[in-house]
């Protein structure tokens, strides 16, 4: 979701005021969507995933056929993904080729994974006739700042010290998630330097960053914030933090886009195929020879790639961040 406003971006710069976006996305990115500035209308994806529901999807379609759109853009290559244009008559049904679109996309291109690897270079291509784009302009979200203080009082929070933000979770599977221990240790060794630690996450985060609090050495200025706020608030606080330290997770994706530093750690994922999108991201892995193996979980049951990514390497990272951020830019 967040890597899809590089799209919206190359579209505006094509066609400027004249274009007119509307996006079909799932309910849960209904709020990232609208801190997009490119996004005109959000419409709301019923469908469960998996969920094929033929005949919804025709109605789906009726509807959005009186919106008369000149183009859609179909990011999913799954065949239902492109049943609600075809059924909304929209003149020209971009996408690659995916399964079997024959007829319901009629500007299609061939995926060539070695000369499009990126995600991002796929989305772009749509819009490039199928080719990647000189430049590929980053992500960039709107903080709303009226927001961001009333969440800050609404938590009890306050910026009197300096926040470091850490994203502890990541759906695929532990063998993405930076040991608790490890960033247990970071959170007590940042505390006594002065910084505070905002733990961020969904409700189902809560119990580990929990776990993240209970090992902390130093607790006097750790908080646990997972489930106590919405997508768009977390937007709102991340954009507060000096520095946000994130496993390969969605958090990470939305962090680079409210354009603060970003330490991102990689384990069994590759930052070859979905990279952190900012100049002020530090990527941290280790070239171990089972990494990346894609699996969620460690079939060795070591997970040294993200074990041997110690805590004392991060905080160099932050410290590093601390000496040579200007406040709008990073050097390295």
């Amino acid at each position: 979701m967040v890597m899809s406003q590089t799209l919206l971006k190359i579209l505006k710069q094509q066609h400027g005021g004249a274009c007119q976006i509307d996006i079909l996305v799932n309910d849960w990115a209904k709020d990232v969507a609208k801190r997009m500035p490119e996004v005109n209308q959000v419409f709301i994806n019923p469908f469960k995933h998996g969920e094929f529901g033929l005949a919804k999807r025709f109605r789906l379609g009726r509807q959005l056929a009186k919106e008369r759109y000149d183009q859609c853009f179909v990011l999913p290559n799954s065949l239902k993904s492109a049943l609600i244009p075809f059924f909304a008559g929209i003149k020209r049904r971009t996408g690659f080729l995916g399964e079997m679109r024959y007829g319901l996309l009629n500007d299609f291109y061939h995926l060539d994974k070695q000369i499009l690897p990126l995600m991002i270079d796929r989305f772009c291509a749509l819009a490039n006739n199928g080719n990647k784009p000189e430049s590929i302009p980053y992500p960039k979200f709107e903080i709303d700042q009226f927001n961001q203080t009333k969440v800050l009082q609404n938590l009890g929070l306050s910026l009197a010290k300096p926040v470091i933000c850490l994203a502890p979770a990541a759906e695929y599977g532990p063998a993405k998630r930076w040991p608790t221990a490890h960033f247990a240790k970071l959170s007590s060794q940042l505390q006594q330097q002065g910084y505070q630690i905002w733990l961020m996450g969904s409700a189902k985060d809560a119990e580990l960053a929990e776990e993240i609090v209970t090992q902390a050495a130093i607790k006097h200025d750790i908080h646990n914030l997972c489930g106590k706020t919405n997508l768009v608030e977390v937007i709102d606080l991340l954009a507060c933090a000096q520095t946000v330290v994130s496993n390969d997770s969605g958090l990470m994706h939305v962090a680079c886009a409210v354009n603060v530093p970003v330490i991102a750690i990689y384990g069994s994922s590759s930052s070859s195929f979905t990279p952190p999108l900012s100049d002020k991201a530090i990527i941290q892995k280790i070239a171990i020879e089972c990494a990346p193996c894609f699996a969620r979980t460690c079939k060795f049951g070591h997970y040294n790639c993200l074990q041997q990514v110690l805590p004392e390497t991060i905080l160099d990272c932050i410290g590093q961040i601390k000496a040579n951020y200007t406040g709008t830019d990073l050097k390295y």
